[in-house]
């Protein structure tokens, strides 16, 4: 099995009693200490400890430190993007004014942000660390999430397509546009919610993002 398979691995069968409640203070320990502290300077002392359990129970549900990163950074990230797709759906399934369906779908996107702080701590350390990650584990995270929101995006920006409100030649494309214009500019500019902007400040940004959009493919 490999180690993304691992890290998606539920609860083991037949496992005693408050496994699955010491594996989730494991995990939630484990974002806290890496958002804090990085990949690289984060021990399995320091993880055992803020859990409060010993470092055998840690090595009791995951093999080392590279499994944990992995299955935290992965759970979280299919948390918000399960978080992610709700918001698409309650936006774009139906659309009545484009441009304001738009615009409020990018509002809830950045809200999103704030609502999983230790997640994008772990996200801000994760790209911090980049060049000192293992190549495999970056690819999983990659897979995994936010980062490929524009594929669920895109099936969405098609369906507006098909009825006349956008110009789509590649849907990807488009949605990748829409996403860097409004949620990548205000996430570089807030480092993912750790230094908030004004709540006006916002919408101007996703509003202008929206309408630069639009001129390109209405």
């Amino acid at each position: 099995m490999t180690n993304l398979n691992k890290a998606r691995t539920g609860p083991r069968q037949h496992e005693p009693r408050g496994w699955p409640e010491k594996r989730r203070a494991i995990a939630e320990a484990a974002r806290r200490v890496f958002g804090r502290d990085g990949y690289t300077r984060a021990s399995v002392d320091a993880i055992a400890a803020e859990a409060g359990v010993s470092k055998r129970t840690v090595y009791n549900h995951f093999a080392d430190k590279e499994q944990l990163f992995l299955a935290v950074a992965i759970e979280g990230a299919d948390e918000v993007t399960a978080a992610i797709a709700q918001i698409m759906d309650r936006h774009l399934r139906k659309i009545v004014d484009l441009e304001q369906d738009l615009i409020d779908f990018s509002l809830d996107r950045v809200a999103a942000v704030t609502a999983f702080p230790d997640h994008f701590a772990l996200v801000r350390a994760l790209e911090a660390e980049a060049t000192h990650i293992p190549r495999p584990m970056l690819r999983a995270w990659i897979d995994a999430g936010p980062q490929t929101a524009h594929l669920r995006l895109a099936p969405y920006l098609r369906k507006i397509a098909d009825r006349g409100l956008l110009r789509l030649d590649d849907a990807d494309r488009a949605a990748r546009h829409l996403t860097l214009l409004t949620i990548a500019d205000i996430n570089q500019q807030t480092f993912y919610g750790a230094v908030p902007l004004p709540q006006e400040e916002i919408t101007d940004i996703v509003t202008a993002g929206v309408k630069a959009f639009l001129h390109i493919y209405r």
